[in-house]
């Protein structure tokens, strides 16, 4: 019995030697820019390529943390993975620095991939039964994000039943096996059983982002308010931060689409792998969002458009002169309900704040709007507008998924997987 594994392309590793090698990959290890990535690493003398393989990953703009077993300690210390990492490496199960010192959780929940380079045949052996006895095991058994092994061990070994039995068993739970290469083996053997160099991981991680569950979509997601002008100086607007729909377009592009993201007034960087075109008014969003949806597979309205706008703009600072002003104000023009009605409507999502009966209030916009799917939130006291974390309760016709409260980021991943899952069913229906 053998497993398919990962393979360098023919003739990559004789290009290992040659000075230019990392300057000609760059491109292709674009994928990995500002992916959160831990790396595991198990016992073994391979442990030391680690470190390297640690820096290619900061060097390509990832952010990295280190978890360590005990026994990977003893090959390489946790201090030289931290200074390469840039953050505290995790050795221990139980952290009391974390919060309710379950540390696996929290790890589990921030990663995007889990790369465990190398991975020992004990390591292999304890992830495929299910063992959780240390911090790298039990994250592994936590996590929802992609997990990677890179095998590192004698010839004798890697050649065994036992661990070519559990290297089966782990590609049949979706466990992404990166090599082994074969070579001269640090016990004086010449086999399979080498680890991948660092650059043919960084490759291998960042093609699996080039190939997510919208590699063939172009998603245009708004976010943040719109600012409806009263005069020069002043403006109507709401407490909309932007950083939901900038943590779903970050997302959607780690799902591999190609994202447009039009985005109102925000403190906010544009997401890494994310085009941004940056708007004031509710006008401005509805031109840029028709220019450009007829190129998109799917809309994710996530901004706080304005519903009204006064009809006059003062061309001049307006002077207090009053006790009292009135302002004449007009709709503006409903942006998702139009592109759900046209045509060739793309998969619409729309977002609903609600101060109070959350999912009436959506299911009600959902179907007048005649959207594909809404995502309603609670926004008040603690939550919502201007806040790092968020809850939804998501709809679609015959369907309810809630998403518990978490990092936004965490939260717009479970949005776009679900996304993606409603899209593909729909497309293929």
């Amino acid at each position: 019995m053998r497993v398919s594994i990962y393979v360098p392309k023919s003739g990559m590793l004789s290009l290992l030697n040659k000075s230019c090698y990392w300057e000609c990959l760059l491109p292709s290890v674009a994928g990995v820019s500002g992916r959160r990535i831990i790396v595991g690493v198990s016992g073994g003398i391979a442990a030391y390529k680690s470190a390297e393989l640690v820096r290619r990953l900061r060097q390509s703009d990832a952010d990295v943390r280190v978890v360590m077993t005990p026994a990977a300690t003893e090959f390489i210390t946790p201090l030289t993975m931290q200074a390469l990492s840039g953050n505290p490496v995790h050795t221990n199960l139980l952290d009391t620095s974390a919060e309710a010192a379950m540390g696996h959780i929290e790890l589990a929940r921030w990663a995007e991939a889990v790369l465990v380079a190398p991975a020992s045949a004990n390591f292999l052996a304890r992830i495929t039964y299910g063992l959780a006895d240390d911090l790298l095991t039990t994250l592994c058994l936590a996590t929802e994000a992609p997990l990677f092994v890179a095998p590192a061990m004698n010839r004798v070994m890697w050649q065994h039943p036992a661990t070519q039995h559990n290297c089966l068993t782990l590609q049949q739970r979706n466990v992404t096996l990166l090599g082994p290469a074969e070579g001269e083996q640090a016990c004086g053997e010449v086999g399979a059983g080498r680890m991948l160099q660092a650059e043919e991981l960084l490759i291998a991680m960042a093609a699996h982002w080039r190939h997510g569950p919208l590699a063939a979509c172009q998603v245009l997601v708004t976010a943040g308010p719109t600012r409806e002008a009263i005069d020069p100086v002043r403006y109507i607007s709401n407490h909309s931060s932007g950083k939901m729909g900038y943590a779903v377009a970050a997302a959607a592009a780690a799902a591999g689409a190609k994202v447009l993201l039009v985005t109102g007034p925000t403190n906010l960087s544009c997401p890494d792998g994310v085009k941004c075109i940056p708007v004031d008014s509710a006008a401005q969003m509805a031109e840029v969002v028709k220019t450009n949806v007829s190129q998109s597979q799917i809309l994710i309205s996530a901004a706080a458009v304005a519903d009204y706008r006064p009809v006059v703009v003062q061309d001049r600072k307006m002077k207090k002169s009053s006790p009292e002003l009135n302002l004449q104000l007009e709709r503006t023009e409903d942006i998702i309900a139009l592109v759900a009605s046209s045509k060739d409507s793309p998969f619409v999502v729309g977002f609903a704040a609600e101060t109070d009966n959350l999912e009436s209030y959506a299911l009600e916009k959902l179907q007048r709007k005649g959207l594909d799917m809404i995502a309603a939130n609670l926004v008040g006291e603690d939550m919502g507008f201007n806040k790092d974390d968020n809850a939804l309760t998501v709809l679609w016709q015959d369907g309810k998924h809630e998403i518990e409260r978490a990092d936004k980021s965490i939260v717009a991943r479970e949005l776009i997987a679900l996304i993606a899952e409603r899209y593909h069913a729909k497309s293929t229906s």
